[in-house]
């Protein structure tokens, strides 16, 4: 009897595994009746119970595998940002003419990617259980100063390129299209899906919306500083170095003693966005300064760039002041310098360059400060007669 359980556990086995493959057969049968206009390789065989069939068909070949784990990045750009629907077209919406020769807007409900059309109501059009299904509110999707360089990719069977668009960072639905219009591309699906006038259409070949990131260089010029809104501490006194100067004589030495120190000047550039690694990036404007409790700037210069970027000036500074030591006595001199600071709100240009030769442009702002240490001068202590000392006769 024991010898005969195997057998058991294995004729009950099978019908699970059949009715588990049954599910896969008719999920994927399910979108046979509903594709329009399909191509010949977008088209679903018909499936028979009666057909015996190995769970090999319904997995993505190695090659279609290999493809998804090299697609390892998507597009992440801080200009490229979903924004909420607020009644009306922000700036830099990115949209297509579809083979009808409406235009449609790239949009999104939760994370299901769709189309927004005008013609049809405040809604985000998508494809979902086999239903084009309208949302809202929902979020159009800005390329903001039209900065970023977006393209359409081909696709297959799930893939995608690098770059692509996601809708959740945490999702693996993609914006996608095809000729008759805009919808999502869902990797563990392997398809694209389409939403049209009540029915979800699903393709094998499609396009996905890519970001270009072969960026080459990146410029800031123009840099306009706005002096009316900078902030300026009020200068505060600084001890530099202080020295001690003898007189053991029992007269009166007049001295005239000469020091020096270093004027220091640092100067920091903070700016509204971030830097792309291994991208050569150059600065070209003005350096601000603190004179008199007043910003001046000084003349144009360029350098390399960074993110929050500074720059270190010392200069050397001799200064001088005759003083009188009484008899015996130490006088003590000290250098005094005054610190100030400041911050001062900018706006310049930012050119981008890409290795295919094209360039964007838009304005970015960000924030100067300064701190420094300027004007040393010598101010003489206090006179002490020296210790242990015989008075003079």
């Amino acid at each position: 009897m024991m010898m005969k359980l195997p057998a058991l556990l294995l004729l009950l086995l099978l019908p699970l595994s059949s009715a588990s493959l049954q599910d896969i057969v008719k999920k994927s049968s399910q979108h046979r009746n509903v594709s329009v206009n399909l191509a010949p390789e977008d088209r679903i065989p018909e499936i028979t119970s009666k057909r015996t069939m190995s769970t090999d068909e319904f997995l993505p070949s190695s090659a279609m595998l290999r493809q998804k784990r090299q697609t390892t990045s998507f597009c992440n750009s801080e200009y490229l940002q979903w924004m909420t629907w607020t009644g009306s077209l922000p700036g830099g919406y990115v949209g297509i003419s579809n083979s009808d020769g409406d235009y449609t807007y790239v949009c999104k409900y939760n994370c299901h990617a769709g189309f927004y059309n005008p013609n049809y109501g405040p809604y985000c059009h998508y494809p979902y259980a086999d239903k084009e299904v309208r949302g809202e509110p929902f979020d159009i999707l800005v390329n903001k100063d039209n900065f970023e360089i977006l393209e359409w990719q081909d696709g297959s069977y799930g893939s995608v390129p690098q770059h692509s668009v996601r809708t959740c960072w945490d999702y693996d639905i993609y914006v996608g299209k095809n000729k008759y219009g805009l919808g999502k591309v869902h990797v563990r699906n392997e398809a694209f899906f389409l939403p049209w006038k009540g029915s979800e259409y699903f393709y094998k070949s499609y396009q996905v919306l890519t970001c270009n990131q072969d960026v080459l260089s990146e410029d800031i010029s123009d840099v306009r500083y706005n002096i009316d809104g900078a902030k300026i501490s009020k200068p505060v006194l600084e001890s530099m170095n202080n020295f001690s100067n003898i007189n053991n004589d029992c007269r009166q030495v007049p001295l005239r003693p000469s020091y020096s120190s270093k004027e220091r000047f640092e100067k920091r550039w903070d700016i509204t966005h971030s830097f792309k690694a291994g991208v050569k990036m150059t600065f070209t404007g003005g350096i601000p300064g603190i004179i008199s409790g007043s910003v001046e700037v000084g003349g144009e210069v360029s350098f390399q760039f960074s993110s929050g970027h500074t720059i270190v000036q010392e200069n050397e500074r001799s200064v001088s002041m005759e003083i009188t030591i009484p008899p015996r006595h130490t006088c003590t001199v000290s250098l005094i310098g005054y610190r100030s600071q400041g911050r001062i709100p900018f706006t310049a240009s930012l050119r981008r360059t890409y290795r295919n030769g094209q360039t964007r442009s838009m304005s970015i702002s960000g924030t100067s400060t300064i701190n420094q240490v300027s004007n040393i001068h010598i101010e003489v202590g206090n006179c002490e007669p020296i210790p242990g000392t015989m008075p003079c006769v």
